[in-house]
């Protein structure tokens, strides 16, 4: 049988896929359980260990939804949001903190612009709908008015 060539560092396009999400974690574990659950519903998962690897390929991969950890090597998830909403050409990007979460991370992802949390340990139907309701906000975002 040989031996396998290493799997890419991100998923082909799903056929059908209604958007692509950039999961970012230095936990290959949690990497994979995200992008599973992900692509198990039509979208296209692209994966990064850490905040600087997801401000590296953000441009080109250019997802519709952005998870990040925060307890990171080189960039956490907090200081990777901030960037993101520093620079116009993501600042309107949905971004999810997916992480065990203190108040302060929590206060502290408000303030850089994070849109929404989720807990570790999470239910993979919770990750999913809060991916799903991200991207229907930033299809708003892109057509229809969004807000009251």
């Amino acid at each position: 049988m040989g031996t396998r060539p290493p799997a890419p560092t991100y998923s082909r396009v799903v056929s059908g896929a209604s958007g692509r999400v950039l999961v970012v974690d230095d936990s290959k574990g949690i990497r994979q359980l995200i992008k599973v659950n992900l692509e198990l519903e039509g979208l296209e998962v692209v994966t990064a260990v850490d905040g600087a690897e997801c401000l590296d390929v953000v441009h080109h991969v250019r997802p519709d939804v952005i998870t990040l950890d925060v307890v990171m090597p080189r960039l956490d998830g907090l200081s990777t949001a901030a960037r993101l909403r520093a620079d116009p050409r993501t600042r309107d990007l949905p971004l999810a903190i997916v992480s065990a979460c203190t108040q302060y991370e929590v206060e502290s992802g408000l303030d850089a612009g994070v849109d929404a949390f989720l807990p570790k340990p999470f239910e993979p139907d919770e990750l999913v709908r809060l991916v799903k309701g991200l991207l229907e906000r930033s299809d708003r975002r892109d057509g229809v008015c969004f807000g009251g």
